[in-house]
């Protein structure tokens, strides 16, 4: 279970990778069409519709999928300076609390996400753009990255508990 999971944490990172590329991509179309507008004026349209909107949509995506592939790879800021000086089981339990405190809080967050997309859904809330795009789409890939976080870190706990050591690498070792 835990390779499986491990697969998904890498699998959401890369299509978060893939998000900031689309996005760059897009951004560098605007530009292009904006100089294409000014040399030759009305040969190409001035603008893609909504490019703005689409981009956020695209950086919240990536930026929530990318929160379970961090955690797991250490990259996460940490405070290390004070916890490194403490003795290896007084870390195991620092760390036991830090986890099960996370846990309630991304807990809290994931229910809320959730219930915003529901929300979007009963209303029929969309976009203000140009496009038009129901919001339930993007905030839907907002509500999974927050609630594979929180599986992220369930699963560390877990991980740790059983290992009986602290197991998170530190950015250093990264």
């Amino acid at each position: 279970m835990s390779y499986i999971l491990q697969k998904l944490y890498d699998l959401c990172g890369m299509i978060a990778g893939g998000l900031i590329l689309c996005i760059c991509l897009l951004i560098s179309a605007q530009i292009c069409l904006n100089a294409f507008g000014r040399v030759a004026p009305g040969v190409f349209p001035s603008t893609i519709p909504s490019y703005a909107d689409f981009s956020g949509f695209m950086l919240a995506g990536a930026t929530f999928l990318a929160m379970a592939h961090t955690l797991r790879a250490g990259g996460h800021i940490r405070v290390n300076l004070v916890v490194s000086r403490l003795p290896q089981n007084v870390q195991f339990f620092a760390e036991i609390f830090v986890l099960g405190v996370a846990i309630c809080l991304i807990g809290y967050g994931t229910y809320f996400m959730v219930a915003l997309v529901a929300e979007s859904l009963h209303y029929g809330d969309v976009s203000n753009g140009i496009v038009p795009i129901s919001l339930w789409i993007p905030q839907s890939v907002a509500a999974f990255g927050i609630a594979l976080l929180l599986v992220a870190v369930i699963h560390t706990l877990f991980e740790l508990v059983s290992a009986r050591k602290p197991i998170l690498p530190s950015p250093g070792e990264v």
